[in-house]
């Protein structure tokens, strides 16, 4: 069945777009660091991350510790080194919706008021390893028949020729939840097969205690939590 979004969800939806305070892609960023500072998990992979120094000895990053979650880098070591925020819905879906990105892509929208609020928007950014982040890219999620494991244990998979990214069990709810809300919240359309498939992610992978934590933080800074997580 499809799934449509309640009344109370599309209330709360109306309210946070009269109430958000947009944040650029470069502060949310920072404020999503302080925001998971008590849980420094990768999305992908589970692996734990810390605030190092930077190899040139000036500033901080966060960087993965790859023995806690099995990782091992597929290609790039220097990328796995480091943690990056991930557009979970990656800008080439939310940004081709408008005129800005079709006259001249991303760059051209970096004034566009509606392309930079969801470029920031906090619910649809999370903690990537830098290569998979990378390697993932802007493919669409999906199910892969027997693509072999690129990242030691971590369950993830990545099929490059047909564009798609497998996402572990554990955060494909996650996923799902996210892209109803930037959907909605946006006016981004998901194709049949997308909704789909998300329906069955959502109903699989249930919502779990961060997750609510997160949107509830995440609120407290732009105004608005993500209704589907709740």
């Amino acid at each position: 069945m499809k799934r449509l979004i309640s009344l109370t969800a599309a209330l709360l939806l109306a309210t946070a777009s009269a109430n958000a305070d947009p944040l650029s892609f470069s502060s949310a960023k920072k404020r999503l660091a302080k925001l998971y500072s008590d849980n420094q998990s990768s999305f992908y992979c589970g692996c734990d991350y810390s605030s190092v120094t930077k190899e040139s000895g000036k500033g901080k990053k966060l960087a993965p510790d790859w023995s806690t979650c099995g990782f091992t880098p597929r290609k790039q070591e220097k990328r796995a080194s480091r943690i990056e925020w991930e557009h979970v819905m990656p800008a080439h879906h939310f940004g081709q919706h408008l005129q800005c990105w079709r006259d001249g892509g991303r760059k051209n929208c970096k004034k566009d008021p509606t392309f930079r609020a969801m470029e920031g928007d906090m619910h649809n950014l999370v903690p990537a390893i830098g290569e998979v982040n990378g390697d993932r890219s802007n493919f669409k999620y999906g199910m892969l028949e027997g693509e072999a494991r690129v990242y030691g244990k971590c369950d993830a998979e990545v099929n490059f020729k047909a564009k798609r990214f497998e996402p572990a069990p554990a955060v494909r709810g996650d996923i799902a939840r996210t892209y109803f809300y930037m959907s909605d919240k946006y006016k981004v359309s998901l194709s049949k097969q997308q909704r789909m498939l998300f329906e069955a992610w959502d109903k699989a992978d249930p919502i779990d205690q961060w997750e609510l934590e997160k949107s509830q933080r995440v609120a407290d800074i732009q105004g608005n939590a993500n209704p589907y997580v709740k």
